[in-house]
């Protein structure tokens, strides 16, 4: 009888064992496809940049006499103003950012910390917006600043004030619920120590609580400048000036008088304008997922 199990057992651990690497196996060729699926446009894009061919149809990723002639060209380029794009993008992505960051943080402070009649209903509010695209109100925002601008005119069409209002619009929403979930478990104790002690609500907040939600705080940054500076369809409605313009909507610009699009510089110019996105994002990373997961699993 013992003797009839054992085989079975064995079988039966067998097929344990042939389950679990067949699933691990499945878990690695899913990511692997991911990861190529993310990676190989990229690296196309940067073959690209260096193909003195302006072409994409019949690039390789080593291209044949690679070269800076795309990136000579556009940024010695008289009618298309990169390097004025790309500081446009930085001052809006920057100035929202810093709004955000502030504007986030405190008003998930005061929802966690303060006692107010319809805060349920405004929390209730803030997800139910969220739920509706930004491209839903874009007529609603270009004739509004239309009006705006009439009586104040740095909040008007064609300019980096009604863009970063928008944008600082848009990035509270489920950011404010975010930092919100985040305060929510810090113990009370903390607070009320600081009071007792002679602490105002707004020192106990810069001094005690800001300093603990760094993680959530750097994620809401990297977000909103991401978010912000990579936008296309508001600032492509809003802006109209040259000189005004984002990285992202100068980049479409790029077509010759036949309406052909010049692959090289605008390769080249995709693969500079990716440079800020990296250099903020690589040295925050861990803060990044910290702040996502501590986030998700307080909230």
């Amino acid at each position: 009888m013992e003797s009839k199990s054992l085989p079975s057992e064995r079988r039966l651990r067998n097929r344990r064992r042939l389950l679990r690497v067949s699933s691990y196996a499945l878990r690695y060729l899913v990511a692997v496809a991911l990861i190529l699926f993310a990676v190989v446009p990229a690296l196309w894009v940067v073959a690209a940049s260096f193909n003195p061919a302006k072409s994409l149809a019949g690039g390789t990723f080593f291209p044949k006499n690679p070269g800076l002639i795309n990136y000579q060209q556009l940024l010695q380029n008289d009618f298309y103003p990169y390097m004025q794009w790309l500081l446009n993008s930085l001052k809006v992505a920057g100035i929202t950012t810093a709004a955000t960051i502030l504007i986030t943080c405190v008003a998930g402070y005061a929802l966690s910390r303060f006692r107010m009649r319809g805060k349920e209903h405004l929390q209730t509010a803030i997800l139910v917006l969220n739920v509706f695209p930004a491209i839903l109100a874009v007529v609603a925002l270009y004739s509004t600043f239309q009006q705006l601008g009439i009586f104040i005119p740095w909040l008007g069409l064609d300019s980096h004030g009604a863009l970063i209002m928008v944008y600082i619009a848009f990035a509270m929403g489920i950011n404010v619920l975010l930092v919100k979930a985040y305060i929510d478990a810090i113990p009370m104790e903390i607070d009320e120590s600081a009071l007792v002690d002679g602490a105002t609500p707004w020192q106990t907040f810069q001094h005690i609580i800001f300093p603990m939600i760094r993680p959530i705080a750097i994620t809401v940054a990297v977000l909103s400048f991401i978010a912000s500076y990579g936008d296309f369809v508001i600032a492509r409605v809003l802006l109209k000036s040259a000189d005004k313009l984002t990285v992202m909507v100068g980049l479409n610009l790029f077509q010759t008088i036949r309406f052909d699009v010049d692959f090289g510089m605008l390769t080249a110019g995709a693969v500079i304008a990716a440079i800020p996105i990296l250099l903020m994002y690589f040295p925050l990373q861990r803060y990044v997922i910290s702040g996502l997961v501590s986030g998700a699993y307080k909230g």
